[in-house]
């Protein structure tokens, strides 16, 4: 199979929207009548981006079977990281990345399927700029939430992404969405193996500030709709809206 080009987080529990999340993941909640994954999954396949593959671990067939039917209905190629099944749980960001990794291409997107952000582009050129920048990876930062108002990351006037503290000035939010290069998941600044083979779990805030602090990040700003589906109230606010 050629190499994705885009992975889709679906792995998590979805603590937050119980009892929504007990029978559906979170991923495949519905927003104005499709499946939050489902938003991303066309954002991508329109930008020209297939295969692309999508992780998995609570009620993680139904993720599966999703994918299945998408990839039929639109005859593309989605492929699967099956982390419950593998290793009976989800592995946080940064060890369902590295679980997915010998599906991915060098370059490749990543997305949470829990975010909403309908507008977004998935860009051909953005790849092209990005794999000129030499850079590990390039963030979309989006303004601060009101349950984020702290924010996440600075951006200096190089467009670096900033590893900066809480009263430093400005911070703003990690909307999820990210180009990475696959040297970025590799030593000296990550020691889990391509494919994750132990099932380590690990977050990936820590391995991006600590590139952040070789300036080896971009960043840029998003100034669209985006919303952190992590409440029923979100949810039935976007409903509506």
């Amino acid at each position: 199979m050629t190499a994705c080009q885009a992975l889709i987080l679906a792995a998590g529990r979805g603590e937050r929207m119980r009892p929504l999340t007990d029978h559906t993941p979170k991923p495949l909640l519905a927003v104005r009548g499709r499946p939050l994954i489902e938003w991303h999954a066309d954002a991508l396949r329109r930008g020209g981006f297939d295969p692309l593959a999508v992780n998995c671990a609570w009620l993680g067939d139904q993720v599966q079977a999703w994918a299945q039917g998408f990839a039929a209905a639109h005859g593309c190629t989605v492929a699967v990281s099956h982390e419950g099944r593998d290793f009976g749980g989800a592995l946080e960001t940064l060890g369902g990345i590295c679980r997915a990794l010998p599906l991915l291409d060098d370059i490749f997107w990543v997305v949470a399927g829990d975010v909403f952000v309908p507008d977004f582009a998935f860009a051909r050129d953005a790849i092209d700029r990005f794999a000129r920048s030499g850079r590990l990876a390039h963030l979309w930062l989006v303004p601060n939430p009101p349950h984020n108002p702290q924010g996440d990351f600075g951006i200096d006037a190089e467009g670096h992404a900033l590893n900066v503290g809480a009263d430093a000035a400005p911070r703003h939010t990690f909307s999820t969405i990210a180009l990475y290069r696959k040297a970025l998941f590799a030593p000296p600044l990550c020691n889990i193996a391509a494919g994750n083979p132990h099932g380590s779990r690990a977050a990936l805030a820590p391995l991006l500030r600590a590139a952040m602090d070789n300036r080896g990040v971009g960043a840029e700003l998003y100034a669209g709709p985006w919303t952190d589906v992590g409440t029923p109230q979100r949810l039935d606010e976007l409903q509506g809206s």
